[in-house]
């Protein structure tokens, strides 16, 4: 099975009261961290446990010396997705409003830890089901404990020292996942400086998408990231954004596209802001 894969409202619904699946609900708004958890109390997909971004999906923010969205300590989110039922085994599926972007954090976690099969983010999310004219409900699903184990894996991740290291190099492929007007420094309404990392190209997540809010078919994919590599080994791909969280789209995407999971710069655009002395770029 490939590391990631999508699957439709209709192909989840039927399988909702099966065993060994698993539904997260990671819904999430930066303008308003409360939305995530009001609107799973409001409704969510049945059977669906809420993952919230900042409080089981990230560490706690260490000013002046991590991004927005630090990677979460691994123990603490092994027994999180414990706690939401996740064996070793299991099938896990992971939606958000639409975009999938808080979707792919998730996503991207689980592969972090090793847990690489029957993981699939819901085409659409939360705004295809309810299309659909699928079910919501407030009900709590009944607490399981789940076995999962996994450790992470550090080949998939890059630190910011290490990625300075590899700036001038013809072989890295950086991607930064934020708008072009992000990328070039014209506005910058989250981060205390503008611009992105020196030799990055703009790729926002948003391109992985068709005018439905779904992802592109995977030939559309290779398409556009073939086009990026230019030629350059996918291996060595590092995508980025501006907490690490929208970067997991593209890689996402990207692995849909038939590549292999390549690094993460999970600190990104706000934590390499940190450090004054490392270079800033505004054109491009």
């Amino acid at each position: 099975m490939p590391i990631a894969c999508l699957i439709t409202p209709q192909q989840l619904a039927p399988r909702l009261l099966q065993p060994k699946l698993v539904v997260l609900d990671c819904r999430f708004a930066l303008e308003d961290p409360a939305y995530g958890q009001h609107g799973y109390d409001t409704g969510h997909i049945p059977g669906a446990y809420f993952a919230d971004l900042e409080k089981d999906l990230s560490a706690p923010v260490q000013p002046g010396r991590t991004g927005r969205h630090p990677l979460p300590d691994p123990t603490h989110l092994l027994a999180r997705l414990r706690t939401w039922g996740i064996d070793d085994d299991c099938d896990v599926v992971l939606y958000d409003d639409g975009p999938g972007t808080f979707a792919a954090r998730a996503w991207w976690l689980l592969a972090w830890l090793g847990k690489r099969e029957g993981v699939c983010l819901l085409d659409g999310g939360l705004k295809a089901w309810r299309e659909a004219d699928l079910p919501l409900t407030t009900t709590l699903p009944k607490p399981y404990q789940g076995n999962l184990h996994g450790e992470p894996d550090p080949t998939v991740v890059i630190d910011a020292t290490g990625l300075q290291q590899h700036l001038d190099s013809a072989e890295l492929t950086l991607l930064d996942a934020r708008a072009l007007p992000r990328f070039r420094g014209e506005v910058e309404p989250i981060d205390p400086v503008a611009g992105h990392i020196p030799g990055a190209s703009c790729a926002p997540f948003t391109e992985n998408l068709g005018p439905d809010g779904r992802f592109l078919p995977q030939e559309q994919l290779r398409q556009r990231f073939s086009a990026l590599l230019a030629n350059r080994a996918p291996e060595k791909l590092v995508a980025y954004c501006g907490s690490g969280v929208t970067a997991c789209h593209n890689l996402f995407a990207f692995c849909l596209a038939g590549y292999p999971l390549p690094r993460l710069y999970a600190g990104s655009w706000s934590e390499w802001i940190t450090d004054p002395t490392r270079p800033v770029a505004t054109t491009g």
